[in-house]
């Protein structure tokens, strides 16, 4: 036998007995060891020491009539009521009552709007969803405590944080979500233009132009024998979605992740000196630090991208990184400045410029940048070779650190830049027509 038949529970009560454990269950109820149907039933008066369970309202009598009007209770009464009404803590009755004499008086509505705030900050909604920096907490916390053998260089670290990210949301990721439509959008100098593919389309367009960078570093190129003449990141992009026989499915996450680690291990062997090594992007190059910073800053922009076609919240990068991203941008300006004004694409305005040689001050726009990411940048507007001076500052713009990013990578037209503006308007122009030119597929 059992040790829980032994206790007498099923299978196990001795039938000679059935008394005494009548007697035993009835002495939990009673105070003189006698039955508990309560008091003036047996022999004396009999209290029971635990009160029986109250009897559900659909077991003891029907529902309350709703139809019938609240209790007529007085306004000082019904005022005590708000808090407990505020907490959902009123009877039916009660709360009908008190929502009746909220139409009618304005002096508790308020109160009653300003109490139920108070409640939404006593239990503020928390997210199920782990944060996404915690990865990176818990990596600097380890690493305070027993630095790597062999660290990632500083400049490296923006594009393994965004990857790592988007990995993380790509993990739970079924065939629905990888086949999610998404549009890509960038900025042609003229106006907005954009290309349909899938999640899956752009993980494979991500891993077609790291490997630009997989090249430079001597590591094997996903396009295996590209075509000739095929070196931008849109030409490299198009020839592998085309050399697919089906659309990129989940299976190209496998690839993606194994370059990206093959690109971080690399640059973390090769040390910090690696970084002026240069990385082209068919029409201009590079030096490899701020190739690693594009590639983070397109990996957190399409992660976005992704973000959005499954409606999943995304976060921007860690400050220190963002920073990274939005210093790249600022000193690639001129350049795009240049190439406008080559393209014949500059606004009229611009045509009053001032010859400047390498390396003298010219007209600039103070760029400052706002958040725990921002800065300011001086930028020189006549010529890439010249130096941003506050002595020749025409105009003077500010952004938000992530605006100023969704500019850059084509999210937004240039006119819809919030920016706080003083000065050469037609500057201001176009800078911000420049930033939004940085943008490509």
């Amino acid at each position: 036998m059992s040790a829980y038949d032994e206790r007498g529970g099923p299978g196990g009560e001795d039938p000679g007995e059935p008394g005494d454990r009548r007697k035993r269950d009835d002495d939990a109820f009673s105070s003189d060891g006698a039955d508990a149907s309560g008091p003036g039933t047996g022999s004396g008066d009999r209290t029971p020491r635990i009160p029986l369970p109250r009897a559900a309202v659909e077991d003891g009598g029907p529902l309350p009539d709703l139809s019938a009007p609240p209790p007529a209770l007085s306004h000082r009464v019904l005022k005590s009521l708000l808090g407990a009404w505020a907490l959902a803590a009123c009877s039916a009755d009660e709360a009908r009552a008190v929502e009746e004499h909220l139409g009618s008086c304005g002096t508790c509505a308020d109160e009653a709007l300003r109490l139920r705030e108070a409640v939404g900050l006593l239990h503020p909604p928390e997210s199920l969803d782990l944060d996404p920096a915690l990865r990176t907490r818990v990596l600097d916390h380890c690493l305070d405590r027993r630095p790597p053998r062999i660290p990632i260089p500083s400049w490296a670290k923006p594009f393994d944080a965004e990857a790592a990210r988007l990995d993380a949301l790509l993990q739970d990721f079924g065939d629905a979500e990888w086949h999610a439509p998404v549009r890509l959008r960038w900025f042609d100098g003229v106006a907005q233009a954009s290309r349909r593919t899938t999640v899956a389309g752009v993980i494979a367009h991500l891993m077609a132009v790291d490997g630009l960078i997989a090249l430079a570093l001597g590591l094997t190129d996903p396009l295996g024998k590209a075509p000739q003449g095929v070196t931008t990141p849109a030409g490299r992009t198009e020839a592998y979605w085309k050399a697919s026989h089906f659309p990129p499915t989940r299976s190209v996450r496998g690839p993606w992740r194994e370059q990206v680690h093959g690109i971080v291990r690399t640059v973390a062997f090769t040390g910090g000196g690696a970084g002026r090594l240069p990385v082209s992007y068919g029409d201009f190059a590079l030096p490899l630090h701020d190739a690693m910073t594009d590639r983070a800053f397109e990996c957190w922009v399409h992660a976005e991208d992704i973000a959005e076609a499954v409606d999943y919240p995304y976060d921007p990068p860690a400050p220190r990184h963002l920073h990274d991203m939005v210093d790249l941008a600022a000193r690639m300006l001129p350049t795009s400045l240049a190439a406008r004004r080559r393209a014949g694409l500059s606004g009229p305005g611009d045509s009053v410029r001032h010859l400047v040689a390498a390396g003298e001050p010219g007209r600039s726009v103070r760029l400052e940048i706002e958040g725990s990411g921002g800065g300011e940048w001086l930028v020189p507007l006549d010529s890439p070779a010249a130096v941003g001076s506050s002595a020749h500052e025409v105009a003077h713009v500010a952004l938000d650190g992530v605006e100023f990013c969704h500019l850059a990578a084509g999210r937004m037209e240039p006119e819809e830049a919030v920016a706080g503006q003083s000065g050469d308007r037609t500057a201001i122009k176009e800078l911000l027509y420049a930033t939004a030119s940085l943008s490509r597929l």
